[in-house]
C-alpha cells in the first residue's frame, strides 16, 4: 500500500493522540470505525471558519482531502497489517461548517471520497452523507468520520501497533 500511495503522490500525515476522551479507531466485528477527523496542519486546525464565507470552496476541499488522509494514517498506525487490512470503505459522514444558504456540502466531501477511490480503487466507493452545520469543534471548516470493512483473517484478536494510543477492539 505504501507504494500505491507514493505512486498517487499521496503522503499520510503524522497523527497525534487525541486531546479529549475518545479513541481514534475502534475495531469491532470486522469493521473499523474512525473518529471524526478535522484538518490538522502543524498541530492546528486549518482552515477555520464557515465555508463560502471565511473559507473558500477550494480550501474546504483540501481540508476534506486531509481528513481522509488522516483517517488512513490512523488505520495504518493502528492495524497490525496497516492499510493492507482494509477490504473496502463502507461509509463516510462529512460535516461542513456552512454559511447561511450554502448548499454545496456534497461537493466539499467529494474531495475525501476521491482520495478513498484513488487509494482503494472500486473498494474505495462507499455510502455517504454530507451535512451542513452551524459550528464544528475548534471552528473547523470540515469534519469527517469513516467506517471501513476489514479483511477476515484467522487467529486471535488484533493487537494495536502503538501501545500509547488505545484502540478498542472486539472481533
Amino acid at each position: 500500500m505504501r507504494r500505491r500511495l507514493a505512486l498517487l503522490g499521496l503522503r499520510l500525515p503524522e497523527v497525534k493522540p487525541p486531546r479529549f476522551q475518545y479513541v481514534p479507531v475502534v475495531v469491532h466485528n470486522g469493521l473499523a470505525y474512525v473518529s471524526g477527523q478535522v484538518p490538522f496542519v502543524d498541530g492546528d486546525i486549518k482552515p477555520t471558519g464557515k465555508v463560502d464565507k471565511e473559507v473558500s470552496i477550494e480550501a474546504a476541499k483540501e481540508a476534506a482531502q486531509l481528513c481522509a488522509l488522516q483517517a488512513l494514517a490512523w488505520l495504518n498506525q493502528n492495524l497490525p497489517g496497516g492499510l493492507d487490512e482494509v477490504e473496502r470503505a463502507i461509509k463516510v459522514t462529512g460535516f461542513v461548517a456552512s454559511s447561511k444558504d450554502f448548499g454545496r456540502q456534497p461537493e466539499i466531501i467529494d474531495a475525501a471520497s476521491e482520495v478513498l477511490t484513488k487509494v482503494f480503487g472500486q473498494a474505495g466507493q462507499h455510502a455517504r452523507s454530507a451535512l451542513g452545520l452551524a459550528e464544528l469543534p475548534g471552528n473547523a471548516s470540515v469534519e469527517i468520520e469513516f467506517i471501513f470493512a476489514l479483511k477476515r483473517r484467522g487467529g486471535s484478536s488484533q493487537q494495536q501497533r502503538r501501545p500509547n494510543i488505545k484502540v478498542i477492539e472486539k472481533r
